[in-house]
């Protein structure tokens, strides 16, 4: 399963080193990465790979939340397919 995660906030020092330690501790791939700082905003979509992670991509997805408020960013997990439905042009 793959799963495009969204983060965004004020930049912060940081966010992509807990983020993708986060990720290589549950063992997900990210499989690819775009991060850009508009102003002050901080905003990242990773593409990640789930197919071997050691726990359930639920479980995952409320680690990232809990992260997301530690680090005051917003931070969103979505199966690619249900992400690829809600952004079609």
């Amino acid at each position: 399963m793959k799963a495009v995660l969204t983060v965004i906030g004020k930049d912060r020092v940081g966010i992509i080193a807990n983020v993708s330690n986060l990720l290589f501790e549950k063992n997900a791939n990210i499989l690819d990465i775009s991060q850009t700082i508009m102003q002050e905003f901080f905003t990242m979509v990773m593409l990640v790979d789930l197919a071997n992670i050691n726990i359930s991509s639920k479980e995952l997805a409320e680690l990232l939340i809990t992260m997301g408020k530690e680090l005051k960013v917003s931070i969103k997990m979505q199966h690619e397919d249900v992400f690829n439905s809600m952004h079609l042009v």
